[in-house]
């Protein structure tokens, strides 16, 4: 159930009725709006509180929902949730931009994409240091080593950074080098993982399962959001059908739906999305034409020879620098507030394809 408050309730009035949903022996989750507030009741409650709820002062509705996930609903939350992260804002009207190689490599590596990604325009840097991968005799990424790199990376060229958590052990470590926590396609139904996310603060990106439904992939956010971390991002990856030309097939459709059933970012991967660096540049345009509120763009400087095999699907840096230069431009179509820098950086034009 959710209880909606009357217009400009007073913190106290908000106090009494938490007070009394958890005497019911049931949690209590506030969301303040602009005017309302919703208070989410997660637990079995009786069938005679909705009814007492009622009753109380300052309360205008208590409704049902009847969704399996409630917290990640936009029915107890209307307002868009908008994530802010050391002035970065993600979320609302806000196009944020994230960039970087499939893997941390070297320090020399990542401190160069760092410095184009910056230049370009982007506000986050991507790479992982820990790689799940299909065959066990793959790249699996460098670990700690290669967190910390990212993070000086980051430090030096005023990015935040992003990189992929795989199992609970590694969240806590992560967080303190990483300033969003990532869970890959194959981890959205780990809930031993989900559930230690739900007990840190550190925002997390929890990419779509490959063959989750929307409302499995809802479910998995509310296994973060119930256990108390409310920054979670829904990145829509691709999905897994009969196609074999493309690496995945990128469900635009998913952008305004998860938006229309939710009110957290959503973030679009077109990297893994199609898997083809011919593709990115469409697909990420129409991510952003669909609603997107960002992008998780893969970015190497020599993708064909990149470490992790995946640089079919990584942009050359003035592809990147150009594509983030046009989706300024689309963002001012779409209302999305996106700033690249007004002058190309040089450095791109050293770059061929």
């Amino acid at each position: 159930m959710i209880v909606i408050t009357k217009n400009n309730e007073p913190e106290e009035r908000i106090l009494e009725i938490v007070q009394h949903i958890e005497r019911a022996g049931v949690q209590a989750h506030v969301s303040r709006g602009t005017d309302r507030t919703v208070i989410g009741i997660i637990g079995k409650a009786e069938p005679t509180l909705a009814e007492h709820l009622r009753q109380m002062k300052g309360v205008e509705n208590v409704i049902k929902i009847s969704k399996s996930y409630k917290l990640a609903s936009r029915d107890f939350h209307p307002d868009d949730t908008i994530i802010d992260i050391k002035g970065v804002k993600i979320g609302g009207d806000n196009l944020t931009i994230m960039g970087g190689p499939c893997a941390v490599e070297t320090q020399e590596q990542i401190d160069e994409i760092a410095r184009l990604v910056k230049a370009a325009g982007g506000q986050v840097l991507r790479g992982g240091a820990f790689k799940p991968r299909t065959g066990p005799y793959s790249f699996q990424g460098i670990g700690v080593e290669g967190l910390a790199m990212m993070a000086e990376a980051g430090r030096k060229h005023g990015l935040l950074t992003i990189t992929e958590v795989m199992t609970p052990e590694y969240v806590d470590v992560c967080c303190e080098y990483a300033d969003i926590l990532q869970v890959g396609t194959r981890n959205m139904q780990n809930f031993d993982l989900l559930r230690k996310l739900g007990t840190v603060k550190t925002p997390v990106l929890l990419k779509r399962g490959f063959s989750a439904t929307y409302d499995e992939f809802l479910n998995a956010a509310e296994y973060i959001l119930a256990g108390g971390n409310p920054n979670v991002m829904l990145c829509e990856r691709g999905i897994r059908t009969f196609e074999t030309y493309t690496r995945n097939t990128l469900d635009l459709a998913a952008i305004p739906v998860l938006q229309g059933l939710s009110h957290l970012p959503v973030i679009s991967d077109p990297s893994h999305g199609t898997g083809r660096r011919e593709l990115v540049e469409p697909m990420s345009k129409a991510s952003v034409a669909a609603g997107a509120n960002g992008l998780i763009i893969e970015m190497h400087t020599d993708p064909d020879n990149s470490m992790t095999g995946d640089g079919v699907q990584s942009l050359f840096p003035d592809q990147f620098a150009k594509l983030l230069k046009e989706l300024e431009q689309l963002g001012n179509l779409v209302g999305k507030r996106f700033d690249t820098p007004k002058e190309p950086a040089a450095y791109f034009t050293t770059w061929i394809k």
